[in-house]
């Protein structure tokens, strides 16, 4: 039998490396899956719902560094991708999606289920490719898979089903993949970097996600300039351990002396980090460079001194030959003190949470910290559960955090924990999720985790609120409206649709209750924890403007006779203020 447009597309992204398609079949859909099929080498995974199992790709892809599928029937199926694909986007996962379209003869006619693919992905991938001839297989596959891994993104390959199943051209169906090599900046930024450092007597730096490869680098800069090293959440697990320079967060999540050395410094080394609140950010005295291996990211936050293009790990080591070393450690000094304040203030209610109910959020993650594997897996949905995921937990040097830190969508947890659980199969894979994002995306799709046997440990932060979107409200000096819910028994729906359920209501009960999820292995738990829905975290640097609007919500609310959440507000949280 000859093979079709789809056994070769198939067998091209097999040759890339290509192990999993997550989606939902259909229609349009249904000859290219056929053909995935009979070709046998790539897991097929059946999910409820499309955007659930693109963000489960995105985790896959960015653990493994492989390419991953995903997939959608035409109209409302691919709609469904688009979410999880512009995450894809700003997390740099190589994704691939095959997108069903309309048969040829009804494209341009307004047909049931008809969607323009480059007009709908435009702003979602890097590359869009419309197969509607066989001879176009080879070049839009190639062009997909390449474009995907070189330049860390989605792709979209259109396939209307007519095509789909037409005989393919008799040529050789593999991807060559491009090796990739990381260059450092060029000799004459370099020699510029060097003179900018030398001349400066206080030196911070300021890392992100770009310094995956570099920590031993940074540790090594920051120890022969006496600099601190603050980085953003996406930078904590590659800088924050083993690190004695390590000094924080800036931003609203921020904690340590972060704040007070990126802006009082002489000179400060942005490295690998597009950090996108420029308000927490210096805007002139001090002297900025920036190194990232995209230039599209340089001197887009803040103006820049000296902008560099490089790998943060080769530039450093090109670099750390021609800085002479400081010997004056005062600003270090003072940043570490902060720090160790901030340590402080941020543990009185772990230390109190034994005997404090409702269950403090810091309480549990503080236990989780303690209990799981030194190379689990975790997962935080965008809101309050990433502030307890940055303080609370450490990472690294096999520990990771991951979460749509860049797009910032709901729901990303519970899928994003599947995804990684298939990905590396046997690790602890963790996902804190609040609970208006697990039941928005996560509870439906627990049915594919219970059929799959995923032992993934979802932990529902149960406070009946948008928890994170009710505390924006107030810092803008607005009245917390729309972000309350009612919740049901989740361990119990749990138990109802297969896995394994856990409630806690009570403190003392806690530490054992995690102890329980972890072990787990026979399939995927949810962990139910009502947690205080009141627990508010200050950054260490709070702006004006954000206790202005902190100050005037309270008083409206008052106004407006709820005096009992203000009072609430103030005596769930007297130690942080």
């Amino acid at each position: 039998m000859a093979k079709n447009v789809a056994d070769g597309m198939w067998e091209m992204l097999v040759s890339a490396g290509v192990q999993r398609c997550y989606g939902i079949v259909g229609d349009a859909l249904n000859p290219t899956i056929d053909a995935l099929r009979r070709n046998g080498s790539i897991d097929f995974v059946h999910v409820r719902h499309e955007e659930y199992g693109v963000f489960a790709a995105v985790a896959d892809a960015r653990l493994t560094g492989r390419p991953v599928a995903v997939c959608g029937t035409a109209g409302p199926g691919v709609t469904h991708l688009i979410n999880g694909l512009l995450d894809a986007r700003k997390e740099g996962a190589p994704i691939i999606a095959i997108a069903g379209d309309s048969e040829t003869l009804l494209q341009d006619s307004g047909a049931l289920e008809e969607l323009n693919p480059y007009r709908f992905f435009e702003t979602a991938a890097k590359y869009i490719g419309r197969i509607v001839n066989p001879q176009q297989l080879h070049h839009v596959v190639g062009n997909a898979v390449t474009i995907a891994l070189a330049e860390h993104g989605p792709t979209v390959i259109a396939l209307p089903g007519d095509v789909a199943v037409r005989e393919a051209p008799k040529i050789q169906l593999r991807v060559p993949l491009p090796a990739t090599r990381a260059a450092a900046a060029v000799d004459g930024d370099l020699r510029t970097m060097a003179a900018l450092i030398d001349s400066g007597k206080k030196i911070a730096i300021f890392g992100g996600d770009g310094c995956a490869a570099a920590g031993a680098q940074v540790r090594e800069l920051a120890r022969k300039l006496h600099a601190p090293v603050g980085f953003s959440l996406k930078g904590k697990q590659w800088l924050e351990h083993d690190n004695p320079n390590a000094v924080g967060m800036t931003g609203l999540l921020g904690y340590g002396g972060c704040w007070d050395a990126v802006n009082k410094c002489d000179v400060l080394l942005m490295l690998g980090t597009d950090f996108p609140f420029t308000n927490f950010l210096p805007h002139s005295k001090v002297r900025v460079i920036q190194v990232d291996r995209n230039p599209r990211h340089l001197g887009r936050r803040i103006p820049l001194e000296l902008a560099v293009i490089g790998d943060v790990a080769a530039t450093l080591d090109a670099l750390l030959p021609m800085v002479k070393a400081k010997d004056d450690s005062a600003f270090l000094d003072k940043c570490r003190k902060i720090s160790e304040r901030s340590s402080k203030r941020m543990r009185h209610y772990v230390d109190a949470g034994p005997t404090t109910k409702p269950i403090r959020p810091e309480y549990l993650a503080a236990i989780l910290d303690e209990e799981a594997d030194d190379d689990a897996l975790f997962f935080a949905d965008t809101g309050t559960a990433v502030i307890w995921a940055s303080h609370h937990i450490h990472y690294g040097p096999n520990r990771r955090l991951f979460g749509s830190f860049s797009w910032a969508s709901m729901a990303n947890a519970a899928p994003n924990a599947f995804g990684a659980q298939l990905a590396m199969p046997g690790r602890q894979t963790i996902a804190l999720c609040g609970d208006g994002g697990f039941t928005m995306l996560g509870l439906g799709d627990l049915l594919t985790q219970v059929q799959r046997k995923t032992p993934c440990v979802m932990i529902i932060l149960n406070n009946s609120s948008l928890d994170f979107v009710h505390i924006e409200q107030q810092e803008a000096g607005f009245v917390p409206y729309g972000t309350d819910f009612q919740n049901p028994d989740f361990g119990k729906v749990a138990e109802a649709m297969g896995a394994k359920g856990i409630r806690v209501e009570e403190p003392g009960d806690l530490r054992d209750a995690v102890r329980a999820a972890l072990s787990h292995r026979a399939g995927p738990v949810v962990l139910d924890v009502l947690v205080d829905s009141y627990a508010l975290a200050l950054p260490e640097h709070v702006e004006a403007e954000t206790v202005m609007g902190f100050t005037l919500s309270q008083a409206k609310q008052l106004m407006e006779g709820d005096g009992h959440s203000v009072l609430k507000n103030i005596t769930h949280n007297v130690r942080l203020l």
